[in-house]
């Protein structure tokens, strides 16, 4: 028979090689956590489009279980998708999205797990556009879809070299990338406590990514080019120079603004790990055309956002 010494020892140790193994396991990848379903609903905009180009796929090659629903208007800030919500209120044949269906009948369409909200990107460093059409919307959602998680989908700050920065700007507005990811982490932030809401951090895993020494985006002068031929913007998370169509010409123009296929993989990998609670690192879906390794440093930027955010592993 053991003495209780002797199994005070044991405990002791079983505890401790415990400890230990979870130490060096590292972080919980798709393939070890427990598969979850979730129920989204986005009200958004382009930005928050762009975040779910790739999640469905993320979520099939991490063996969860999705129902994604987009509720988009181009442009769209707290207040636009607040009066349309209101508009419908007032008259059933208003406030209606391109789909044909309002705000409330989106909301009643399904038990949502959770629901995210956004400010327009234009107006995110500044929290006094946030007041008070975050709240009322907030109240608004959990009026129709009481169960649901509502959360702030952090955007992200436009190129480093967008027109906004090149501009001379007015009083308050950012001058740099940097400044407009310090003012809408903030506002962000603010209103989320404001709220009791949690953040998705996009924002937080796109200035990263940038500003890495390696894998960050350099900016470089107008390419000189003859259409068709693309503009080199290898590692830009934003769509930056593009082809279009002006006075009958084609002619180079700059979107700082929209996230390139680099940046639509990196929010979804951001939302992918806040929604099923398991690290994107090491999923095997890779958009086509998106450099294997630089897939791999976005996958390890967006655990590290959400790490940094939520104290998670």
């Amino acid at each position: 028979m053991q003495s209780p010494r002797w199994m005070s020892l044991s405990r002791r140790l079983l505890l401790t090689l415990a400890a230990y193994s979870l130490l060096i396991s590292g972080p919980t990848t798709a393939a070890s956590a427990e598969p979850k379903a979730v129920k989204l609903l986005t009200i958004g905009n382009s930005f928050s489009a762009d975040a779910m180009t790739y999640l469905e796929e993320l979520a099939d090659a991490g063996g969860q279980k999705l129902v994604l629903r987009q509720v988009v208007l181009g442009g769209a800030s707290f207040t636009r998708h607040l009066d349309m919500a209101k508009a419908h209120e007032k008259n059933p044949a208003a406030g209606l999205y391109a789909n044909k269906r309002s705000l409330k009948e989106q909301l009643l369409m399904d038990k949502w797990d959770l629901i995210t909200i956004q400010q327009r990107s234009i107006d995110s460093h500044d929290v006094a556009t946030y007041r008070p059409a975050a709240a009322e919307l907030v109240a608004y959602v959990r009026k129709y879809a009481p169960h649901a998680e509502i959360v702030l989908h952090e955007t992200w700050a436009y190129r480093a070299d967008d027109p906004r920065f090149s501009a001379k700007p007015k009083a308050g507005e950012p001058r740099t990338q940097r400044a407009m990811y310090n003012g809408l982490k903030n506002a962000y932030e603010t209103i989320g406590q404001e709220l009791n809401l949690r953040l998705v951090p996009v924002g937080d895993a796109f200035i990263a990514a940038d500003e890495d020494p390696k894998w960050g985006y350099k900016p470089a002068a107008k390419p000189k080019l003859d259409y068709p031929t693309p503009p080199d913007q290898s590692y830009s998370l934003h769509v930056g120079w593009k082809w279009t169509k002006s006075g009958g010409k084609d002619i180079l123009a700059m979107d700082g603004h929209h996230a390139s296929m680099a940046g639509r993989y990196l929010a979804g990998c951001v939302f992918y790990e806040f929604l099923f609670g398991a690290s994107p690192v090491g999923l095997n879906y890779v958009p086509p055309k998106l450099d294997a390794e630089y897939a791999r440093f976005l996958q390890e930027t967006a655990h590290r956002a959400i790490h940094q955010r939520t104290g998670a592993r």
